[in-house]
């Protein structure tokens, strides 16, 4: 296949590598479609909203209820992942998959699709069982298969949840093999006090989770529900054969789950950033990915994808809107 798609890049009516750094782009967009003309549209990006225990075990500079606030955001059209899908052109839809507090009315472009009230304290036992992992997963499957079914080639999936870098940084230690420490952020803001807590909160955890034999179990014991629900939603597109477009730390830890719960999903992966979180390279390595920027974004809400879009837009745009050269006459003199 790769034969394939370098030598459509060699026809077209340019100076071979004459783009750069977009045909790599290009080239890595062909591979998760399995076609050289492939498209990044049409597409969407579901953000999944969830609550987390270890917010309450000291491990955020904010508290959940900023979690609710920003859904409302959301739902007004005012957050910064409307904006930039605005920009982009890409359908947003916003799922709440274990939010705390009274429930969002549906309608539109949001879904009630909860499992629980947040997740469990991840340092005192498991964040989740596995029975509502698996639940939070298919509600991440059912929004990838329903955004295939509706024309979508390329997905990506953001998240909304105070706390949420905690679980990211257990799973990218357990999926990733690096060191807890390393693992660990600043987060949302974190101060020198609330970071020493997240440390210790996530080196318990996965010295837990180290030591169950069964993967799923200690995956969905260190997890929360957005995170289940990327996981899920990245499992289905890839096995659909969908372009998915990774954002930040917490979706690339979902990715991790991806990968690791169902083999081969990461091909159809491209990263679209490196995070300024420390543990998001470790991650994009263990994927084998390579980011396509590296801009110290760390929101998360899908934002660090929905900014590289435009790349993967350009790069579908060589695959398919560029004349070869044979067909304007000319031969190749490079």
């Amino acid at each position: 296949m790769i034969d394939d798609i370098c030598a459509h890049l060699d026809a077209l009516a340019k100076p071979r590598g004459a783009m750069g750094r977009l045909e790599t782009l290009a080239t890595e967009l062909a591979l998760t479609q399995g076609r050289v003309r492939a498209r990044t549209s049409p597409r969407r990006v579901v953000l999944f909203a969830g609550d987390h225990g270890c917010v309450a075990e000291g491990v955020s500079a904010w508290p959940s209820e900023v979690t609710q606030m920003m859904v409302a955001t959301i739902l007004s059209g005012q957050a910064t992942s409307n904006a930039l899908a605005a920009a982009a052109d890409c359908p947003l839809r916003l799922v709440d998959v274990g939010m705390t507090g009274p429930r969002v009315a549906g309608g539109g472009f949001f879904r009630d699709a909860r499992i629980g009230d947040g997740s469990a304290p991840l340092g005192q036992g498991a964040a989740l069982t596995p029975a509502q992992f698996d639940a939070a997963w298919d509600v991440g499957a059912s929004e990838a298969d329903a955004a295939i079914d509706d024309g979508a080639v390329l997905l990506i999936a953001g998240e909304m949840g105070i706390g949420n870098t905690t679980p990211a940084a257990c799973l990218t230690v357990l999926l990733a093999g690096i060191d807890p420490d390393a693992a660990v952020g600043r987060g949302a803001g974190a101060d020198d006090t609330v970071l020493a807590i997240k440390r210790a909160v996530v080196a318990a955890a996965c010295a837990r989770a180290a030591a169950e034999p069964d993967l799923r179990r200690a995956i969905a014991g260190v997890a929360g529900y957005e995170i289940a629900a990327m996981a899920g939603f990245h499992a289905a597109g890839a096995a659909r054969g969908a372009t998915l477009l990774l954002d930040g730390y917490v979706a690339t830890a979902a990715a991790l789950v991806a990968q690791a719960l169902a083999p081969g999903s990461a091909r159809a992966m491209i990263a679209a950033h490196r995070s300024a979180e420390p543990g998001h390279g470790a991650a994009l390595a263990a994927l084998g990915l390579t980011p396509v920027l590296d801009w110290e974004m760390r929101l998360g809400e899908g934002s660090g994808a929905l900014v590289a879009l435009p790349l993967l837009d350009a790069a579908a745009a060589l695959l398919c809107d560029v004349a070869r050269l044979d067909a304007i006459g000319a031969d190749r003199a490079d």
